[in-house]
């Protein structure tokens, strides 16, 4: 027996589901603790070489480990009153008396228009507690702690409102996304199959790999030294399902075909194993080596985030070719109920879409795939107006929440950067020219006196500016010069603001790396697969200008109907990966099937029946890819949003447009030479003019993913 063909046996199959019952057993232990390792704060993405990740070491003998929440008042009818006054005076008191609030409540403070005023609160959770968790609730504690007179509006905001902010807008998202993944699943699976039991095998299965790449995960961030950043949470379910119910699809597609082929229902999985496991393998290795490549990045979170998400494709990918074929041996033909496919009953002829547009393929082939390209090429020119250089903090939320009022009402009335200083360390000796060189540059309001321990100053600039914007940012770096100029202070510049720089910095820097190298890896994978040079050209610049339709269709959504402000930098980049090897997946099933029908009927009849037996299912898991992704845009964060946007958008420009027109038109119109400079390219057997016609009007049987 095949190795490929072990679930298919007809005692493997209960081996193999022993096998996974047990995963699940242990992963179920281990799955529930996956959220107690992700990691919010930025600096823990960065390299231990960036410049704020050094601060953030230096600077704990001077300051502890605190965020900080600032508290503003406003009276927008007029100037603040004693009253005011002596109310924010006896809010600061009680802010002192709230669990985990260190060191002195500053403030209030009152702004130089006298309209406004301001308490600084350091918060500090306990040792070996869940940090964000009791920032949180000593947050909610000063909120509820506030009692101003009547007329003065307050807001809670910093580094902490922002933090419990987040927090509240996440509350019960994650479960509600997985329902709603789900729901969008059953859903295509009730339309692609119309059977009321069949859905519920894959949907099983992906909900299994999901269980146990959790708890691979968990484990390897526990004991492994993997950063798993928050978004994976997310960013995984919908990868699992998706990428899971397309290997469900394509399989369960080809075994029901074998079923009219083989009377024992055992043999005909272990023929659909054989014929569509290959490609089913080859996609998703393309995703996972893909993802893989992650690990040359240099920020920790993207070098983190690419094997967690690996994880979770092999373990949808292992999940389809070992325990769904167990399970659908196991269960045999009923679970196709009500249209079981009976032994010897012939195919179903295939009518509709896919003969008709081969038909239009065969007559206009050149014509087609150059308008294509040009519409793509159109809708690419909205990357023109795409920001992905920074997007501020108060631009992340899809609403409007508490700190981010209270950010634009402090930002009106006091220097921007308060309760968010940048931090500067360097040499003792050298303290007077560090605060001369800080207080000299444009863009910082104030610097702290200097703190003197073990031989090194510390400092705290306030910027003019409003964290995290672009201001801030172009502040940093000025600053950084300056100090580095100082002779002998050997003078590094952290803090929020400049965590978030290094960051934006890091992820730049990582796509540039990055994209060529995933475009390298893709490119020989189909290489070797299609045992070609032209076709793996031919597809990747395929993928590449659906890519590029999508983020142009994108950036027009996200600017002119969302009205985001910006796009994080390193998004570009998670829509490339998951675009670009998507893309391919379909490229692969589309094309190992067009390859096989080659060697018979030659390339270009090939490529019209390949497209044709293919197009049903690839459409059906193009769909389900494109719904899984959308799950995100319900999620309230923007970075969220535009990624299951643009996936989605992409999923569906390449299933209904890439694959469907322009690589079959293509194929047909390059013929032999796209399998150069293998054997199959040599042949001159090739469909002739006269025989197109004739051939596409002959009953073409529906053979799904016939991937052999």
């Amino acid at each position: 027996m095949r190795l490929s063909a072990l679930p298919a046996g007809r005692k493997a199959k209960w081996a193999v589901l022993v096998v996974w019952i047990g995963l699940l057993a242990v992963g179920g232990m281990f799955s529930g603790k996956f959220n107690s390792v992700l990691e919010t704060d930025v600096f823990t993405f960065l390299p231990k070489n960036a410049e704020s990740t050094q601060v953030v070491e230096q600077t704990k003998k001077f300051t502890p480990d605190v965020t900080q929440a600032v508290v503003v008042y406003e009276r927008a009818d007029g100037a603040v009153t004693a009253d005011d006054r002596a109310a924010a005076k006896a809010d600061a008191q009680r802010f002192a008396r709230i669990d985990h609030v260190t060191q002195r409540v500053l403030g209030p403070a009152t702004a130089k228009d006298g309209r406004a005023l301001q308490v600084i609160v350091p918060i500090k959770p306990g040792a070996g507690a869940d940090d964000d968790k009791e920032t949180e609730k000593a947050v909610k504690d000063i909120r509820s702690a506030l009692d101003p007179p009547s007329g003065l509006d307050t807001h809670v905001t910093g580094p902490a409102g922002y933090t419990a902010d987040q927090a509240e807008a996440f509350a019960g998202t994650d479960r509600a996304l997985l329902l709603l993944t789900i729901g969008i699943v059953i859903v295509i699976l009730l339309c692609t199959y119309r059977s009321p039991v069949l859905w519920i095998v894959p949907l099983l299965c992906v909900g299994v790999a999901l269980t146990v790449a959790q708890a691979a995960i968990y484990l390897c961030a526990k004991y492994g030294g993997l950063t798993v950043d928050s978004d994976t949470e997310f960013v995984l379910v919908v990868l699992v399902f998706g990428a899971g119910t397309n290997y469900a699809l394509l399989l369960i597609a080809r075994y029901r075909e074998e079923l009219r082929r083989h009377e024992d229902r055992h043999e005909a999985m272990a023929v659909a194993l054989r014929r569509a496991g290959s490609a089913i393998v080859a996609s998703g290795s393309t995703l996972i080596l893909a993802l893989l490549c992650f690990l040359a990045a240099d920020l920790n979170s993207t070098r983190s985030l690419g094997p967690s998400m690996a994880i979770g494709v092999a373990s949808a990918l292992a999940s389809g070719i070992t325990l769904l074929p167990a399970l659908l041996v196991i269960l045999g033909r009923w679970v196709f109920w009500p249209v079981k496919p009976a032994y010897g009953t012939p195919e179903p002829e295939r009518r509709g879409m896919w003969p008709w547009l081969a038909n239009a393929v065969a007559r206009h082939s050149r014509v087609m795939w150059i308008a294509t390209s040009l519409v793509l090429g159109v809708l690419a020119l909205g990357l023109m107006g795409f920001k992905a250089n920074s997007m501020e903090m108060k631009d992340s939320f899809v609403s409007k929440p508490e700190a981010v009022t209270g950010e634009e009402v402090m930002a009106h009335h006091f220097p921007a950067g308060e309760g968010d200083p940048v931090q500067i360390v360097g040499k003792a000796s050298e303290a007077g020219p560090l605060r001369s060189a800080a207080a000299g540059t444009s863009g910082v309001a104030a610097v702290s006196k200097p703190v003197v321990k073990e031989g090194q100053v510390y400092l705290e600039g306030t910027l003019k500016a409003s964290s995290n914007s672009q201001e801030a940012f172009d502040t940093v770096d000025r600053l950084r010069d300056r100090v580095h100029d100082v002779p002998r202070a050997e003078a590094k510049v952290g803090g929020d603001n400049a965590i978030n720089l290094d960051y934006r910095k890091g992820a730049e820097s990582d796509r540039d790396l990055l994209v060529p190298l995933i475009l390298l890896v893709v490119a020989l994978i189909i290489g070797v697969l299609l045992r070609a040079l032209v076709a793996p050209v031919i597809l990747l610049a395929t993928v590449v200008l659906s890519f590029a339709a999508a983020m142009g269709v994108s950036a027009l959504f996200f600017d002119h109907v969302f009205g985001f402000a910006g796009t994080d930098p390193s998004i570009p980049l998670w829509i490339f990966v998951f675009l670009i090897a998507l893309g391919v997946d379909y490229n692969i099933f589309l094309m190992t099937r067009v390859r096989e029908e080659s060697r018979t009927h030659g390339t270009r009849s090939g490529a019209l029946r390949g497209m044709t037996a293919t197009g049903s299912v690839i459409t059906s898991a193009g769909v389900v890819l494109a719904g899984t992704f959308a799950a995100l845009t319900t999620l309230p964060l923007v970075f969220a949003v535009e990624i299951g946007f643009a996936v989605a958008v992409g999923v569906l420009i390449d299933t209904f447009v890439v694959r469907s027109v322009l690589v079959t038109a293509l194929t047909y119109d390059i013929g032999r030479r796209m399998w150069w400079p293998s054997g199959l390219s040599a042949k001159t057997a090739e469909s002739v003019p006269e025989q197109r016609e004739s051939e596409l009007e002959q009953p073409l049987t529906s053979t799904a993913a016939d991937q052999r």
